[in-house]
């Protein structure tokens, strides 16, 4: 869901999943990933993420990387997901983290010097729209709590199965100096759930 170029899907095909489709409401990204992706067992279709029952089959896995943040309607999504998920059928998802995400600006609050004073955590509480620049536009990503991203699935028939604050591998700290500040504030949350 949200797929992208499609990387995940070609991910998932080479490790032998035998059928995979990859959604996304971007024309544009559907047509590079279709460009990009070679194994057969690989579909793409331009929709957005409401309409997986107009697929007409439930799936084993549903994973969503770094989209559902731009998604509204948190709850109808993981009702609707759950609907489309076989019995034992696996959800796997990442979005940035609400610590990231609370305040808005997405940006470190820097002193007189410039040097990086802290991250703004502001309006945890306060979930809803707001806006931020990415590469030169501005958008609109949705912030929830921790609480209502585990919560929602909880209450709509989900079990968790975990939850994953990643932080930059080593390899990464090591080739740069300001990957050191991403230790300062998780950036994604990825949550594995399973429809009982």
């Amino acid at each position: 869901m949200g797929c992208g170029y499609g990387w995940h899907c070609r991910y998932a095909a080479d490790n032998g999943a035998k059928q995979v489709v990859g959604i996304d409401n971007s024309e544009k990204m559907i047509q590079q990933a279709q460009t990009m992706t070679q194994n057969m067992n690989v579909q793409y279709k331009v929709m957005d993420m409401f309409g997986l029952e107009q697929l007409n089959q439930t799936f084993d896995v549903i994973i969503s990387s770094l989209a559902i943040h731009y998604v509204k309607d948190y709850l109808g999504l993981i009702k609707g997901i759950y609907g489309q998920l076989a019995p034992g059928g696996k959800l796997v998802m990442s979005v940035e983290h609400p610590i990231f995400t609370a305040q808005g600006s997405e940006q470190w609050i820097t002193d007189s010097d410039g040097k990086i004073s802290h991250w703004p955590v502001d309006r945890y509480f306060s979930e809803g729209a707001r806006s931020t620049d990415f590469l030169g536009f501005s958008i609109t990503k949705y912030h929830r709590s921790l609480t209502t991203y585990v919560q929602t699935l909880l209450k709509k028939g989900f079990v968790l199965d975990d939850l994953v604050e990643p932080k930059p591998p080593q390899e990464m700290l090591d080739a740069s100096k300001e990957m050191q500040e991403e230790l300062r504030r998780p950036m994604m949350l990825i949550l594995a759930a399973h429809k009982v």
